[in-house]
């Protein structure tokens, strides 16, 4: 799944507008981002943890010479899956069902001005054939 997708399903919830559902989701991962890049762990109740981990520099080896490189110092973001999550992965918990969309609120129909066109245009019909009658 892709972020068109995810917003593409979560539309529904959201009255079939995508737009909103892309404004949430991008709120959402900006907000994460932004609190990863602080140093702040993010955890999510029954899902998981992203945290942000410093990795030190090392030694390395290219594959294709084999020769051995420095690798330098990087930070990384790391995601830990809740012990809830992993259980359903496994098999050993079930999904509840997924919530379902609210019903779209349909806006009340106005009623419809009712308009007598045949009244209108009766008297200049009937005049064009009395014209035409006279005419003959």
């Amino acid at each position: 799944m892709n972020k068109a997708q995810f917003i593409a399903g979560l539309a529904p919830h959201f009255n079939g507008s995508k737009k909103d559902a892309a404004n949430a989701v991008n709120v959402i991962f900006d907000s994460i981002t932004r609190n990863i890049h602080k140093g702040e762990d993010v955890t999510i109740n029954d899902f998981g943890k992203f945290k942000k981990v410093d990795r030190k520099a090392r030694k390395g080896r290219n594959p294709f010479t084999g020769e051995t490189i420095q690798i330098k110092a990087s930070k990384k973001v790391r995601f830990l899956p809740a012990k809830a999550l992993k259980e359903v992965i496994a098999g050993a918990r079930k999904l509840e069902a997924a919530p379902k969309p609210a019903p779209a609120k349909v806006a009340p129909k106005k009623a419809a001005k009712v308009v007598k066109k045949a009244g209108k245009k009766a008297p200049k019909k009937a005049a064009k054939k009395a014209k035409k009658g006279k005419r003959k």
